[in-house]
């Protein structure tokens, strides 16, 4: 019987993730990190209300579908807001159909889902930390929850000890389905036994409209781009894996992200003109920032690479960009 990795000492666990690391070639502070990842989802996944949950973005890509080149190290989960809200949704479609009724049922989701983090989500990883006997420390702060576990090893700092849970409840998280996650260091370590869940994961092709809009926006935006050319890498990886052509043959699903950014994620650029979702994703798409923009999103690109985040994937931005235009080219062409 495989023994328990969490269970190990400190310096048996090391020498553990040592191994894993020369055979895999990613860094001893990333494969313990993705440990905790695992953990923690199948802490909420198998709780009594897991089946209300979605697994989304880009560490579901990474962990369910394998189509990432990076190290996605947080958690973004959906509570269904059918089950936030049923007196405001009662038995019609679970989007708003007009301004008004969105900001009565976000001023609902606000006050509920942090009550429903702390006093359900909370308590379900309290009770996983006693039941796996391990030694992290959770605390929570709104609508997220923190997991900080002592590293084993550190990296150059640009990803941290800490597993964030970060929980929205302002869709069903539609479509999904099951799929089984494992640790990645499991594949290098077969007498050891690390955690594993089957979380019901958001389809691909919705994550990409997800994506894709954000960054639609943030073009738009001039923002600071801190943390976010993941979701570049994150769109070409998509397109490579087939992912984004079938989001782009769907137009069902590209109105249906569109109608319920432009409900719950009223955004304005930078002249003050609101974010039209509609237009982007009917011809009006926009993958590409310009001018400081760009140069702050090559510089946080850069601090990935640096710490291993993008694994062996760090192909040169310049030409990461140039795929994203051709994408962007594709989705604004396509009929």
């Amino acid at each position: 019987m495989a023994e328990d990795y969490l269970k190990l000492s400190h310096e048996d666990r090391l020498e553990a993730l040592g191994v894993a690391a020369t055979q895999s070639g990613r860094p001893i502070h990333l494969l313990e990190k993705d440990i905790w990842v695992v953990w923690a989802i199948d802490a909420l996944f198998s709780s009594e209300f897991g089946k209300h949950l979605v697994f989304k973005g880009g560490t579901s890509l990474s962990k369910a579908y394998d189509v990432i080149g990076r190290f996605s190290e947080d958690v973004d989960v959906t509570y269904d807001v059918r089950q936030l809200i049923p007196e405001l949704i009662g038995n019609g479609l679970p989007v708003p159909r007009t301004n008004s009724q969105a900001d009565k049922w976000r001023k609902s989701i606000d006050k509920k889902l942090p009550t429903w983090v702390k006093n359900k989500a909370l308590a379900t990883i309290s009770k996983h930390i006693e039941a796996t006997s391990v030694d992290v420390k959770v605390s929570v702060e709104g609508t997220n929850i923190y997991i900080d576990y002592d590293p084993l090893a550190q990296g150059t700092g640009y990803v941290a000890p800490r597993v964030t849970l970060e929980f929205g409840a302002r869709s069903t998280g539609e479509p999904c389905e099951e799929r089984m996650i494992t640790s990645d260091a499991a594949a290098h370590l077969p007498d050891l036994a690390f955690p594993t869940a089957t979380p019901k994961v958001m389809l691909p092709k919705r994550t990409f409209w997800e994506k894709a809009t954000a960054v639609h926006v943030f073009c738009g935006q001039d923002a600071d781009g801190d943390r976010y050319s993941r979701h570049w890498h994150d769109l070409v990886r998509l397109d490579e894996a087939g992912h984004a052509q079938a989001a782009l043959d769907d137009d069902v699903l590209a109105n249906e992200v569109a109608e319920h950014k432009s409900r719950f994620f009223r955004e304005k650029d930078k002249d003050g003109a609101r974010v039209d979702y509609a237009a982007a994703v009917s011809g009006g798409l926009k993958l590409v920032p310009e001018g400081e923009a760009l140069k702050r999103l090559e510089a946080d690109y850069k601090k990935m690479a640096e710490d291993g985040v993008l694994l062996d994937d760090a192909e040169p931005f310049p030409g990461l960009i140039e795929r994203c235009a051709e994408l962007e080219k594709r989705a604004n062409t396509r009929k």
